[in-house]
């Protein structure tokens, strides 16, 4: 019997080498689970013959994708038979665990995921043979997952599980029993995933780089101060990479509405042409006229407004 559950956590181990690189999107959730399986006394019990017996429980967990953290209840019972002289008792050694665990998943993305565990709590241990007793107990196990999917796993284990020795009531006394023993186990989880958090909340909008050149009244030339303007907007340019201009000429009010608008024009181009000198291509260059529309400072008809004497390049 020990053989048998060596070779389940030989199994087990060897197991990851075959997962390959598939992965899984592990999430953080609570989970439930339940398995079954043989049950074996280990350690030195005199004139006790045991056989294989089973154990079973269930669970509730909470998987921090990693670590784990479960509360379980399982029960069991092995066939034993006590010789005292001159007779044997026949019966079975069962016990119901509550038992708190700690438990850590390697590669917990992985869809094979071999884990390790250790646990404490209480057994209350029972027997044909006047058992009865409550007794500390502590458990260590070593196991391989296979993850059907994010919520859906399937689990093979070899686990420890020993308690302080209860006492045999016989009709030569109390006899101290060691209560040791090896689970060979199957099982099955199913996780209720956390919701996904919510999706972060959109880049704001930033608005494309622009620069304004300013004119005096009824010019189109270009003033040290404008060259300079137009200097920082081509270099902005070409910092951008692949971009387009827009060279928009703007008039104030005083002047016809059609001199306005072929004055904005002559301040595009000779904006436009500027940057051309600066090293950016020709063709990457929009050019717009809107004479007296889109003033930057409202005024009335006929004003000399500086502000709105203008061209204003957008980088896009």
């Amino acid at each position: 019997m020990k053989k048998a559950g060596l070779a389940l956590l030989g199994l087990g181990l060897l197991l990851p080498n075959v997962a390959g690189a598939q992965a899984i999107n592990a999430q953080e959730g609570f989970y439930i689970g339940a398995g079954g399986g043989a049950a074996w006394f280990i350690g030195s019990n005199p004139n006790t013959q045991t056989w294989t017996g089973w154990s079973a429980g269930g669970k509730v967990g909470y998987d921090f994708v990693g670590p784990r953290l479960e509360l379980e209840a399982g029960y069991g019972q092995i066939p034993t038979s006590v010789n005292i002289p001159g007779s044997a008792i026949n019966g079975k050694v069962g016990q119901l665990t509550v038992m708190a665990n700690l438990l850590y998943d390697f590669m917990p993305t992985s869809v094979i995921t071999p884990y390790v565990g250790a646990g404490a709590g209480i057994a209350f241990v029972d027997s044909n043979a006047s058992l009865g007793s409550t007794q500390f107990a502590y458990q260590a196990m070593v196991g391989v997952a296979y993850n059907v999917s994010e919520q859906l796993r399937f689990m093979i284990e070899g686990r420890y599980l020993g308690t302080t020795n209860p006492s045999v009531n016989t009709p030569f006394g109390n006899v101290s029993f060691q209560n040791q023993n090896i689970l060979a186990l199957a099982g099955v989880t199913y996780k209720f995933n956390a919701p996904p958090p919510p999706p972060p909340p959109a880049p704001p909008m930033v608005a494309p780089p622009s620069f304004m050149v300013f004119f005096d009244w009824d010019r189109s030339n270009l003033s040290a101060q404008a060259l300079n303007t137009i200097k920082q907007a081509a270099g902005a340019y070409k910092a951008k990479g692949n971009a387009r201009i827009t060279a928009t000429g703007h008039t104030d009010t005083s002047g016809t509405e059609a001199y306005n608008m072929a004055l904005s024009l002559r301040r595009a181009n000779a904006v436009k042409d500027a940057l051309v000198r600066e090293g950016v291509p020709a063709t990457a260059i929009a050019v717009v006229g809107r004479g007296e529309q889109g003033l930057l400072v409202q005024t009335g008809p006929n004003v000399r407004e500086p502000q709105n004497r203008r061209v204003e390049i957008v980088i896009q």
